[in-house]
């Protein structure tokens, strides 16, 4: 096992959303691999596509995972989903998956989350607490990721 990989399905490497999911990660244990879907670009679609075979073993290979992701017309980004459907039933059985969301608004945050929720279930993760943010929040996000660890961690 590779101890806690932050999945950032941000389209655009380096997003809030990402820097979101690493003091995340951080905060629930210290170091974190990163895995930035939008780097990913085109492999994504290429079958045997080197850099998208060592994310999804990274993935599989993770004690606990941080799924982040920007909040793309009421839901998860189309480029993380493709990433997640290329692993198999229950490949994520056993791993404890943090799903953060950040949008406009809260209750788009919290509908995203839900359905991010709801996807890393269908993989067999043992599914933690939400950690929905709204946009303006995101210059604290330090303090909003040791905020929950704090609460849910470990």
């Amino acid at each position: 096992m590779s101890g806690i990989v932050v999945v950032s399905g941000n389209p655009r490497p380096g997003s809030r959303t990402s820097t979101l999911a690493v003091a995340v990660g951080t905060a629930l244990g210290g170091a974190a691999s990163v895995i930035e879907v939008g780097a990913l670009g085109t492999g994504l679609l290429t079958p045997g596509d080197p850099g998208t075979a060592a994310a999804v073993t990274a993935i599989r290979e993770a004690d606990v995972l941080v799924v982040a992701t920007p909040t793309y017309k009421g839901s998860y980004t189309g480029v993380l989903k493709v990433l997640l459907d290329q692993l198999p039933a229950n490949a994520l059985a056993g791993k404890r998956s943090v799903p953060v969301v950040t949008a406009g608004v809260a209750p788009q945050a919290a509908a995203a989350a839900a359905l991010l929720a709801q996807l890393l279930g269908e993989l067999g993760a043992d599914v933690a607490p939400a950690l929905p943010v709204v946009e303006a929040d995101l210059p604290e996000s330090q303090a909003i990721a040791e905020k929950y660890a704090a609460a849910h961690g470990r």
